[in-house]
């Protein structure tokens, strides 16, 4: 063979490769948009799925709370089993796992089943997300990363605008006459083409010295929430019995023990669930107590939003649905610029201006509730979700930067998964708040009321507890550094999708 026949061949092999990482790279893309837009496609499809299938408001509470917290559970799991058993095998399990468990939420006979299919898909999920990023890692080359991750970022906005008005128009348009069933339905021929075509162009890839699994760590995480989350879900429609008081001190026992139990497994075999020794580290426990509480507020906010313009307003889910675009477009136009110009500049200023900014957009929110009552419109709305939009893209863009900043290099692919488990984590504990903030005011109405006004006076009282979570958020976000991650020294260069350089499996 000549050189220019070699030249040639090696040329057609070189952009056989590279056509086969971008299609990878848009193969686990559409994966992890399945996933952002099911979480958000979910709470408007609530209302649908209470009045169809006769579901109790607690059921309410798990379809989107277990999901949350099965995904929670095992995200760290999840990433440690790619590591071991490679990051394409664990990611085919993942979507096919997620595609199986959705076709059940959508043939589900009834609301226990929906949950227990949701808790599935969220198991499923777990396993699947913590791929994403992992097999770009090990796909792409380090000067490559960051346009990959740029295009990673477009994805989670487009989620996050896509997902309420995709679940809105599925819900509306009541598609064989299946109600709210099509939004779960509609992953099935995605997931099986992400299934055909990710066995066909991943390549396979694992860490060479993976950490071993801590599934003891994984069942008394799981454990400690189950006791404080199913007291708080169940407690108010049983009256508020002592065993949920039990339970709900019995959590902090059990998580006591795993913090004993992790310490002893860090020094046992240095693969803990948690690496403690991150908490030391100062803006790290600060930002890991942010990334918590913004959680909670969170999940309070959205699922008490949905049924508030619903069941309280009476709104259809396509009102419900475009009501929120302007609060997912201020999202994504303050995360670019927060990111791209403001925090390089401004720093840490930035965060605690967009959690002070979204405490504004709460309140004011509550006043033209108040104002307005039954009559609010959909455009005298738009004015708080777009200053409550613009507050939170001010925070979730840069906050796993500012909490990363002054974490050891080698310790940064553990925190980074810890921070994404947290935020599940408190998005499952302030879903089963709901009970308390919303439904406990919407029960002091006698049954025989309507339900408008008793939903708008629990939409007031749980949406002033959020503006307070914000100013929390604030104060907290005192003990984050000063300036933007690359300007503080020992920081990681990057945020690690995996703790060591990963090993290709060819």
């Amino acid at each position: 063979m000549t050189s220019t026949e070699t030249s040639l061949t090696s040329s057609a092999g070189a952009g056989a490769a590279d056509r086969r990482r971008w299609f990878a790279l848009a193969i686990v893309m559409t994966a992890a948009f399945m996933d952002l837009v099911d979480v958000t496609i979910v709470n408007i499809a609530i209302p649908s799925i209470q009045r169809n299938e006769g579901a109790s408001f607690s059921q309410i509470q798990w379809i989107t709370a277990g999901y949350a917290l099965a995904f929670a559970a095992g995200l760290i799991t999840g990433g440690r089993l790619g590591d071991i058993h490679g990051r394409k095998r664990v990611f085919l399990v993942g979507i096919g796992g997620f595609t199986l468990a959705s076709a059940l939420c959508g043939l589900a006979a009834n609301p226990e089943m929906l949950v227990a299919s949701r808790i599935l898909q969220g198991a499923m999920a777990a396993l699947m997300v913590p791929q994403v990023l992992a097999i770009v890692h090990a796909t792409f080359p380090a000067h490559e990363r960051g346009k990959v991750f740029g295009l990673f970022g477009a994805i989670v906005g487009l989620g996050a605008v896509s997902g309420p008005l995709l679940g809105a128009l599925l819900t509306e348009w009541n598609l064989f006459g299946l109600e709210w069933r099509p939004i779960f339905l509609i992953n099935l021929p995605v997931g099986v083409a992400g299934l055909v075509l990710g066995r066909r162009f991943i390549t396979e890839s694992r860490a060479p010295y993976a950490l071993k699994l801590d599934l003891v760590g994984v069942a008394l995480v799981t454990l400690g929430l189950l006791m404080l989350l199913y007291p708080l879900t169940r407690g108010r429609e049983l009256g508020w019995p002592l065993w949920g008081y039990v339970s709900m001190g019995g959590a902090l026992v059990v998580l006591a023990a795993l913090v004993a139990y992790e310490r002893r497994k860090a020094a046992r075999d240095g693969s803990p669930l948690i690496e403690l020794s991150l908490f030391r580290v100062k803006s790290f426990a600060a930002g890991i107590a942010v990334q918590t509480v913004f959680g909670v507020g969170l999940g309070i906010f959205f699922l008490v939003w949905t049924l508030y313009m619903q069941i309280g307003l009476g709104w259809s889910a396509l009102r419900a649905g475009l009501t929120g675009v302007p609060f997912s477009i201020a999202v994504s136009v303050a995360a670019g610029m927060s990111v791209q110009k403001l925090v390089p500049r401004f720093g840490r200023g930035v965060l605690q201006a967009g959690a002070l900014v979204m405490a504004a957009g709460l309140a004011l929110y509550v006043w033209e509730s108040e104002r307005y009552d039954l009559a609010i419109a959909s455009w005298q709305m738009a004015l708080p979700l777009i200053v409550m939009g613009a507050g939170m893209g001010l925070i979730v863009a840069p906050l796993t930067d500012a909490i990363l900043s002054e974490v050891p290099r080698e310790h940064a692919g553990s925190a980074s998964g810890l921070i994404s488990t947290v935020q599940q984590m408190g998005n499952a504990l302030g879903l089963g708040l709901v009970s308390v903030v919303f439904f406990g005011v919407v029960d002091d109405r006698p049954a025989s009321a309507q339900p408008g006004p008793a939903f708008v006076d629990g939409f007031q009282h749980a949406v002033g507890w959020v503006a307070v979570v914000m100013v929390v958020i604030f104060l907290l976000m005192f003990a984050l550094p000063r300036r933007p991650a690359q300007h503080v020294e020992g920081a990681g260069e990057e945020l690690p999708a995996v703790e060591k350089e990963p090993e290709l499996v060819h």
